[in-house]
């Protein structure tokens, strides 16, 4: 029990069972002394605080003392540390002064000589936030275990001053494309745009040069059109420590998410399915009260809806368009990471929009490849089908190609390809065996990959390797479950501009068609030329 608990019983039974100090004593087992302070008060005195002596410093706190008032008149970065006390105690004056004593004494002393000395006192003022004014950016690490590996990440989170929404979204790196698709993200959520400032650090994405002792910065020339897309101005907080007081609000609300929502550590499949939960878990947040405050988020952001400016008509491109050149392995290089592409397409000038979760890769308007980005130096990504063309005249370098291990990691080149592969080399010996298994390979382009797999396990089951039969079984698999058998891309039909927001575009032939009066004249009569129809058969003679 707690000390409040047996004045509190100590007082009841005094008063209910009319016990004397002596009884009360022998029953809970403390001084008649305690009992008799219990009876003359219902609270416990609070406990004094020790008086610790430190007799090996106290010839020399005035020493220490001293040193310290020097400090304020010192440069920042010289003045006295811990350490550097304790050494001068012992080079100066022979003393030996345990350093944990000396640092518990250093931080009781060193706030109240400033206060002595007339420092001005550190405080903090309550700002007064506009509704749909004001808005906190920032980003922090968390660590998600993806498929199974435990990678780093980082959350990035846009929150309102006023109301205190906030929109979260993980990504894999902190670098612009994701912190530009997080601000595209977290103002389509909104729905608008904050009229006033938008708090930062100086974050290399939107920085790329601060201008010393000075709120100017040199920004970064992508970030400086999209924040004049969409029409918010940027407010950069100072560096360090006294930076982070400046948007306090978006500081403690990573951390706050991190603890409450991504603890323990979240696992997923990839971050989008991770990043739909957090979808759910802000429509919790809004219903949250922030402190004292009497509404909860939710209903001050209904009010602060309202006031935020609209959305531009037009997305903005936050992917990183580069334009490097296919090599002779059917790979382009981004930001020092590999990715391949058909093979057909070596040596041309490919272009690539980098984005923070994948890579995809154009040749003049078509798409020809799509990896998800990745994060470390040196790092390759191979697709097998890209190379078959390649492998049907070298079979040989399948058995030892980069792009057949990173298949089998995938799961895409499996049990049932292996046995076709050693089946077909045992009948047709190795080149004519490899060139077997490309060839029901390149079945995959067409037809569905469970599809395929089901072939394979049929032409094995009675002793084929031929892709002819394998694409047979396929279709007969495909056709069985009622879906097509022939995979293929979507048609995108053409989109009729809408005469309410785009102009209509008339030819010059419509338009002089439209100018002409109307011809009034009857229509032709052609039956006098109906005779031309009816020709005479000639008989024969």
């Amino acid at each position: 029990m707690t000390k409040e608990e047996i004045f509190l019983r100590i007082r009841r039974d005094s008063w209910r069972e009319g016990l004397s100090v002596r009884a009360l004593a022998r029953k809970y087992g403390v001084h008649r002394r305690l009992v008799r302070e219990a009876l003359s008060s219902p609270t416990p005195k609070p406990r004094r605080p020790p008086v610790r002596r430190s007799p090996r410093l106290d010839p020399y706190k005035k020493t220490v003392d001293d040193w310290l008032r020097a400090d304020l008149e010192a440069p920042k970065k010289q003045r006295h540390t811990v350490k550097r006390i304790v050494a001068r105690l012992q080079q100066e004056l022979g003393a030996d002064v345990p350093y944990t004593t000396l640092r518990d004494y250093v931080s009781l002393r060193r706030p109240q000589i400033a206060v002595e000395a007339g420092a001005p006192a550190e405080g903090f003022i309550v700002r007064h936030n506009r509704p749909g004014a004001d808005a906190e950016v920032d980003f922090g690490d968390v660590w998600v275990n993806l498929n199974g590996t435990v990678t780093k990440c980082y959350l990035f989170a846009f929150r309102l001053a006023y109301s205190g929404k906030s929109v979260h979204r993980i990504s894999m790196s902190c670098g612009q494309q994701a912190f530009l698709e997080g601000h595209v993200h977290a103002l389509s959520v909104l729905g608008g745009v904050p009229t006033g400032q938008v708090r930062y650090d100086n974050l290399t994405p939107a920085v790329s040069r601060v201008i010393f002792r000075s709120r100017s910065r040199e920004e970064s020339p992508r970030w400086a059109s999209f924040h004049a897309h969409y029409g918010f101005i940027p407010f950069y907080c100072e560096p360090g420590l006294r930076g982070a007081h400046e948007k306090g609000g978006v500081e403690g609300q990573v951390g706050y998410f991190r603890r409450n929502y991504l603890t323990p550590v979240p696992a997923a499949e990839s971050l989008d399915e991770l990043n739909s939960r957090l979808q759910e878990c802000e429509r919790i947040e809004d219903g949250r009260r922030i402190g004292l405050r009497i509404r909860t988020i939710g209903q001050d952001f209904t009010h602060e809806a309202a006031l935020l400016m609209p959305l531009p008509d037009e997305a903005f491109e936050t992917g990183l368009v580069l334009t490097p050149r296919v090599d002779r392995y059917a790979m382009v290089t981004v930001k020092m990471c590999r990715y391949s592409v058909p093979v057909r397409f070596i040596g041309h000038q490919a272009r690539v929009v980098l984005q923070s979760a994948e890579v995809v890769i154009h040749v003049g308007r078509s798409e020809i490849a799509r990896h998800p980005r990745l994060t470390g130096r040196g790092e390759e990504r191979l697709v097998l089908d890209h190379y078959l063309e390649v492998l049907l005249r070298k079979p040989g370098a399948l058995a030892g190609s980069e792009a057949l291990d990173q298949a089998r990691i995938a799961g895409a080149f499996t049990a049932a390809h292996e046995a076709l592969w050693a089946k077909a080399k045992a009948e047709l010996g190795d080149t004519e065996g490899t060139k077997a298994l490309v060839e029901v390979l390149l079945l995959h382009r067409h037809l569905d990959h469970a599809d395929v797999i089901v072939g394979i396990r049929a032409a094995l089951s009675v002793g084929s390797v031929a892709h002819d039969i394998v694409a047979l079984e396929a279709r007969k698999a495909a056709e069985a479950s009622g879906r097509s058998p022939t995979v293929t891309a979507p048609v995108q039909e053409p989109r009729l501009p809408d005469e309410a927001s785009e102009p209509q575009v008339t030819s010059l032939t419509m338009r002089r068609v439209a100018q002409l009066p109307g011809d009034s004249r009857p229509l032709p009569a052609l039956d006098a030329w109906d005779q031309l129809l009816r020709v005479a058969r000639k008989e024969p003679s």
